[in-house]
């Protein structure tokens, strides 16, 4: 047997190699930890030092205190009110569900609740108490405080609400808070304002809560919390405190406003009064009107459908986005315009037989009043709403010049004011139809908007402010609720200034000639005359009916033979005292049939109290006078006719 030698040279060799190949290995480990370390804490250590400091320290926004909003006189339209709240921290909290199933048991908390609870987790940290039920009475707060010990993390704190203490009035208006949503979030961040709303559950929704929203909020606040590996708050390292909003002080008297919508009753329509010199809004009326307290925490499904399918539909904020035919209202702008161009100069006047014929045509363009007015001149056919004049007075005109002239009274454009959502009605030209049907334009079409019908259409808003501009003798004040915006901190008050929108030069004796014309509306023979009756104060007025369906030539109109809703609009516009207005309205009251007796005695009530201070009799002021049905002016045209 042969003894097997041990090649010592070799393994010596062989163990060099493999413990140089290891050290190598091991030097390049710890050359890359090296290089890594110098990568983290040398290169890159502003960033890593920054994230660190971020898992520590994390900002928990403080919600600041919304503006108050406040009428003419201080009366409060709409302030933010503490309530007891049952919130969760889920951070402090082993078992979320179990948690909420538990508090199910001991407090009502519906499925809507934790559908809210379960947003708001998703919006805020751990750390940051969430709530589960908010608006809890005393008996509830105390029971679930005898039973504290039972649920950890869970608390009841203390929260601001929106509140609008006179509820329904002036909703339209003052518009309400909702819900931030995704679409809310979305217009934030192209403001660069979104930041600021770190930590809010509430956003302006419409009215001057939508408009003035980024006053109104205020600056949110911050606390630095220190916090811990597992995400608990550890210690409060500094704090910012919040700016309060700032307060709405509103052109408007909540006195006027109750008048206004009281006077309303249940009929529907739309108000709007202004101070002619000013532009200030003295009272905005759409009826129905709805309670904006159901949108502050979310609206449930019961009232939501309550509102949105009701046939009334009292979400409509009709002052802005309510389009009617103006009617007769729309005679005295369309009187200025002729007298202006030197169309029908005094002592011009016609022979009115009742109707109107366009040259080489036999159809008849009637009248309210089947036997005319006889002669008729230029004060005279405002005072009585003779049609017969204003369809001539439209084709000599013509569309182009009548649609740029009274332009500058506001049809047809947005009056700018200081609520979204204005449409801007529309004053009808050739150009306008041919875009919109491909037709051109006829000119029995120039003839029926000599009486505001046809394609004519206004919001009740623009039929104020037209009314102010003709009171103001052409000068038109950009209309606007807020007078004064009050800083939340110090009290301090901002005037809003009055800005001149538009301006055109009117000959004061053709002013003066339509103002007379509308004053003589409410004096005995005027188609106003029970809403003029013992004023102490003179009335510059006009009446207007609004056809909803045409009839036929022939057919004559029978109010009661037609479903309400297919009723007349009743239009009323006026301004007062005349020699020197200052306040200038509109009144529609949708399917109210007569502009003088469904619309005027609720402007009546309204000059009443404003002028004189003069509250509203339990009974109406005047009655209403009966008057054909069309004595106001109403177009008895069908479709037909705008083709001849």
């Amino acid at each position: 047997m042969v003894a097997e030698l041990k090649n010592y040279i070799h393994e010596q060799y062989y163990f060099r190699v493999r413990l140089g190949f290891a050290g190598f290995v091991v030097l390049s480990l710890f050359s890359l930890l090296a290089f890594r370390f110098y990568y983290l804490q040398i290169l890159h250590y502003n960033h890593y030092q920054t994230l660190a400091e971020n898992n520590r320290i994390s900002l928990v926004p403080t919600i600041p205190n919304r503006g108050l909003i406040l009428d003419k006189n201080g009366v409060v339209l709409a302030h933010n009110f503490f309530v007891y709240t049952l919130e969760i921290t889920p951070a402090k909290v082993k078992n979320l569900d179990n948690t909420i199933a538990e508090l199910g048991q001991l407090i009502e908390v519906s499925s809507l609740d934790k559908k809210r609870f379960k947003k708001f987790r998703e919006q805020s940290h751990s750390f940051e108490s969430a709530p589960i039920r908010t608006h809890l009475n005393e008996i509830e707060a105390a029971k679930f405080a005898v039973n504290h010990y039972r649920f950890p993390g869970v608390e009841i704190k203390s929260r601001l609400f929106r509140h609008y203490p006179l509820g329904k009035l002036g909703s339209h208006m003052v518009g309400y808070i909702g819900r931030i949503n995704d679409k809310d979030i979305e217009n934030l961040k192209q403001q660069g304002v979104y930041s600021n709303y770190k930590g809010s559950d509430h956003i302006g929704k419409s009215g001057l809560e939508q408009f003035y929203e980024q006053q109104l909020h205020g600056t949110t606040g911050f606390q630095q919390v220190e916090i811990d590996a597992d995400g608990h708050a550890v210690r409060v390292l500094s704090s910012n405190a919040p700016v309060p909003g700032d307060n709405l002080i509103l052109s408007a008297d909540s006195k006027l406003q109750e008048i206004a919508e009281t006077a309303f009753g249940e009929r529907r329509g739309a108000m709007v009064a202004i101070n002619p010199k000013t532009g200030e809004i003295l009272t905005y009326v759409s009826q129905p009107t709805f309670n904006p307290n159901l949108f502050v925490d979310g609206i449930d499904s019961e009232n939501w459908k309550l509102l949105n399918e009701s046939l009334d539909k009292p979400l409509i904020n009709r002052p802005l986005r309510g389009i009617y035919p103006p009617g007769s209202t729309f005679k005295p702008f369309v009187a200025l315009a002729g007298l202006e161009a030197g169309k029908r100069n005094p002592p011009f006047s016609i022979q009115d037989a009742g109707f109107f014929m366009l040259p080489g045509s036999r159809h008849r363009y009637r009248d309210w009043k089947p036997s005319g007015h006889g002669v008729v001149d230029m004060q005279k056919a405002i005072t009585v709403s003779c049609d017969t004049f204003f369809y001539g007075l439209a084709m000599e005109l013509g569309i182009d010049k009548l649609t740029s002239f009274v332009r500058h009274f506001g049809f047809g454009r947005k009056s700018d004011i200081d609520i979204k959502g204005e449409i801007e009605g529309l004053l009808p030209t050739p150009e306008w139809k041919m875009r919109r049907y491909k037709q051109p334009w006829y000119p029995g079409e120039t003839v029926i908007v000599g009486i505001g019908q046809g394609y004519t259409l206004a919001t009740p808003l623009q039929l104020a402010q037209a009314t102010a501009i003709l009171a103001n003798n052409g000068v038109a004040m950009k209309p606007h609720l807020v007078t004064k915006i009050q800083n939340g901190l110090t009290g301090k008050q901002i005037d809003i200034p009055t800005i001149v929108q538009d301006r055109i030069e009117l000959n004061p004796e053709n002013v003066e000639i339509v103002k007379r014309g509308m004053v003589d509306v409410t004096l005995p023979g005027g188609t106003a005359a029970s809403v003029g009756a013992n004023a102490q104060y003179t009335i510059a007025a006009k009446t207007g009916t609004a056809q909803v369906i045409g009839i036929k030539q022939n057919e004559k109109y029978n109010e009661h033979a037609i479903n309400e809703r297919h009723r007349d609009h009743a239009l009323f516009i006026a301004f007062a005292p005349a020699e020197d207005p200052t306040i200038a309205l509109a009144v529609i009251v949708e399917n109210g049939g007569h502009g003088g007796s469904a619309a005027g005695p609720i402007a009546r009530k309204v000059m009443d109290y404003y002028l004189l201070g003069k509250m509203p009799a339990t009974e109406p002021t005047a009655v209403a006078e009966p008057v054909p049905a069309s004595a106001t002016g109403a177009a008895t045209t069908t479709e037909e006719e705008f083709h001849d």
